[in-house]
């Protein structure tokens, strides 16, 4: 990785939740297309007005990158990544 920052992974949205803990709190979990590693977004419902998209796919730093580590999970999040991957540009709003 390098030390200016732009060493950046695309990750596909696998997974879209409502926080459990928070009301109007949305949850966007990105993985990469092995499942392996993912990123997660947290988002604030706030007003209609606060329009932000949810694309396809993000370009994350791979220093925020998690380790799945969950044989099952990482085989549903690769799925997932390549069923969008194939059906989407990564800058499609979803």
């Amino acid at each position: 990785m390098s030390d200016d920052g732009d060493d950046t992974v695309r990750v596909w949205l696998v997974e879209r939740t409502y926080s459990d803990d928070e009301q109007n709190i949305i949850i966007l979990t990105y993985a990469t297309p092995d499942g392996e590693q993912y990123f997660r977004k947290e988002r604030a419902l706030t007003s209609f007005s606060d329009v932000r998209d949810t694309t396809a796919a993000v370009d994350a730093d791979a220093g925020n990158l998690g380790q799945t580590g969950d044989p099952e999970l990482e085989a549903q999040y690769a799925a997932e990544a390549q069923r969008m991957r194939e059906e989407h540009d990564p800058d499609d709003v979803i």
